[in-house]
């Protein structure tokens, strides 16, 4: 199949936040291979790409936006490799538009550790890839293999832990300077019993259920923690949980998490989010950095 050019899709309807306009139009695609025609595809209709897999930790601006959303549909079963890279690891290869919580629950049942922590967060696979998702001690970075990406760089390249580096939500590609595609991952994985594994995510999720708005229209966390700080505490020391303005607000429940609730708009989101940098800012004098991608 070749790549698949679509009118431009509203941002409101496509992302977990339920905020943003109209792009000038997007490129999807379910095989790897198709990826390499991106380029042209791109220079074609202008514009700035937008990667968009499950639509979680975006805020996205309103009106007619100068963005073209690339959606990698990389999916089918994970697979376990017969390669064993170690005595007690297994490789899973999985493609990049799987759903999260589908390879979570997937690797519990095969008594695979490495990625409960991560129950109940939402996106894709690749979106988990690219901004290295954690939760309860587990990432993506932790147990990334190999990664099988394209790049106006690298083209369509399968690229070993000594061709990227991770740290805390962050991956990246030396040599790639801009906008790369994730389309399949190789994760290596411990054993455990099954067993162990579910009660483990049962207790997350429970967890997670009890301090953050889960269930709600929200990107995620909107700020990465500082070293030695925890973002949630110092936006609720600064008067921002359940702060909100207009639509949206910072939840009651979790003071890092933004909410849309119902008629909410990007402008603001956007005030709001800098209002709160700023006043965390004046009252403890460290940064907070985005964990949302702000489009455009």
């Amino acid at each position: 199949m070749a790549l698949e050019i679509r009118p431009g899709p509203v941002l409101a309807d496509r992302t977990t936040l339920r905020l943003g306009g109209r792009a000038l139009a997007e490129i999807a695609f379910d095989r790897p291979e198709e990826a390499e025609g991106l380029a042209e595809a791109l220079a074609g209709l202008g514009g700035r790409p937008l990667l968009l897999g499950g639509g979680s930790n975006i805020l996205a601006g309103d009106g007619e936006l100068p963005l073209v959303v690339v959606s990698p549909r990389v999916k089918g079963e994970p697979v376990i490799l017969r390669q064993r890279p170690a005595a007690d690891r297994i490789r899973v290869r999985v493609g990049a538009g799987v759903k999260l919580q589908r390879l979570v629950a997937w690797l519990a049942t095969q008594g695979l550790s490495g990625l409960g922590g991560l129950v109940g967060v939402p996106g894709t696979v690749g979106g988990a890839v690219a901004g290295n998702a954690g939760s309860y001690g587990d990432s993506l970075g932790a147990v990334l293999a190999r990664v099988r990406v394209w790049s106006p760089e690298t083209g369509l390249a399968w690229i070993g832990r000594e061709g990227f580096s991770t740290a805390y939500r962050r991956f990246a590609l030396p040599g790639v300077a801009g906008f790369f595609v994730v389309l399949e991952a190789e994760l290596d994985m411990a054993v455990r019993e099954p067993i162990e594994l579910r009660q483990e995510m049962v207790r997350h999720l429970s967890d997670k259920k009890a301090s953050q708005p889960i269930t709600a229209a929200t990107a995620g966390c909107v700020f990465k923690n500082p070293p030695g700080a925890s973002a949630w505490r110092l936006l609720a020391e600064a008067g921002f949980r359940g702060k909100r303005l207009g639509g949206v607000g910072f939840s009651e429940k979790h003071a890092n998490f933004l909410v849309n609730y119902g008629g909410g708009t990007g402008r603001e989101a956007l005030a709001l989010v800098r209002a709160a940098r700023e006043a965390v800012r004046g009252q403890s004098g460290l940064e907070l950095e985005l964990e949302v991608r702000v489009a455009p």
